[in-house]
């Protein structure tokens, strides 16, 4: 073993061609650099956005333009966070005028929150303000470059899914 890779020339004479070995320590070195470029990614867009509220009042308002009218708890769990904190989230975009809150008809304790037309047009325009900057960055790469990157989309996108 060289570099990480096999070698070595079976019996007969032949060279074996040089494999790359999978081990623990590469797949903890590529989990790190892919943490690291996917965040780095994510806050250099999020700051080619437009001005108003912050990502994760983007966040919650892009899920419920996503799934609709949403109890609160339910938008928490989606998002990741505590109910209490999306209460205050939802809180400030109703103040703001992009969400609506309404007791829920089958529990009164319970709220249910809806974005309004308002609300659906902010995230459309950070949506394409954030897509048209990573056009402009994609534009920059090798066409070798933008190929690797669409032949692991799929491999990204069942990172994230329910089933990843």
């Amino acid at each position: 073993m060289v570099d990480g890779t096999l070698s070595g020339a079976p019996s007969g004479g032949h060279q074996r061609q040089k494999e790359p070995i999978v081990t623990l320590s590469s797949v903890q070195d590529v989990s790190g650099r892919l943490y690291l470029a996917v965040g780095r990614l994510s806050r250099s867009l999020r700051q080619a956005g437009v001005p108003g509220p912050g990502h994760g009042s983007i966040s919650a308002l892009a899920t419920l333009v996503h799934f609709g009218e949403l109890r609160l708890g339910d938008l928490a769990a989606k998002e990741g966070v505590a109910a209490a904190t999306m209460s205050r989230i939802v809180a400030t975009l109703v103040e703001a005028g992009y969400v609506t809150r309404e007791s829920d008809p089958l529990d009164r304790r319970a709220w249910l929150a809806r974005a309004t037309e308002e609300g659906e047009r902010l995230v459309s325009g950070v949506r394409s303000t954030r897509v048209q900057e990573l056009n402009r960055r994609l534009d920059r790469l090798t066409p070798e470059a933008r190929e690797s990157i669409i032949s692991a989309l799929p491999a990204l996108e069942a990172l994230i899914s329910d089933e990843g």
